[in-house]
């Protein structure tokens, strides 16, 4: 790794989909580590697949070569193959459905406009080191957001 590239590694997760969501990034640079999460009490996995590369990408500076690493096919494939299109369509879908998620695929979007970004694809739950990280972060977010739910 390049001493400037920064690895993403994301991961979202849901009890019900939809239900309690949380999501997970560890974000890596020459300097260290840094571990984000977050939850919502009413969310689906794919959009916490997606807030997690969201709150990572906003956390580092501005034209950064970035690794972004997620085991959803959904966030990789959106950014990488269908975002153009959908664009294109108006952010309509090849059958003209309106794109589910349009907030954050825009949001993404604009935050990778301000990378040089390049997605990886890993298999989740298959011993990626990297990738339980984020996956644990998502979860325990999980936790601690039914925990606050049921003491308030």
């Amino acid at each position: 790794m390049s001493s400037k590239k920064i690895q993403i590694f994301t991961d979202g997760a849901c009890s019900g989909n939809p239900g309690p969501g949380g999501w997970g990034a560890l974000i890596r640079t020459h300097d260290g580590e840094q571990e984000l999460y977050g939850g919502a009490p009413e969310t689906t996995n794919n959009r916490m697949e997606m807030q997690a590369a969201i709150e990572a990408l906003r956390k580092i500076p501005a034209g950064s070569e970035v690794e972004l690493c997620t085991d959803s096919n959904y966030l990789k494939d959106g950014m990488t193959s269908w975002l153009a299109k959908w664009k294109q369509n108006g952010w309509r879908t090849a059958s003209k459905a309106p794109v589910k998620n349009q907030d954050l695929w825009q949001e993404l979007d604009q935050l990778c406009a301000q990378h040089t970004l390049h997605w990886v694809w890993v298999k989740g739950h298959s011993g990626h080191p990297e990738n339980e990280r984020a996956d644990t972060l998502a979860r325990n977010a999980i936790v601690q957001l039914m925990m606050k739910t049921h003491t308030s």
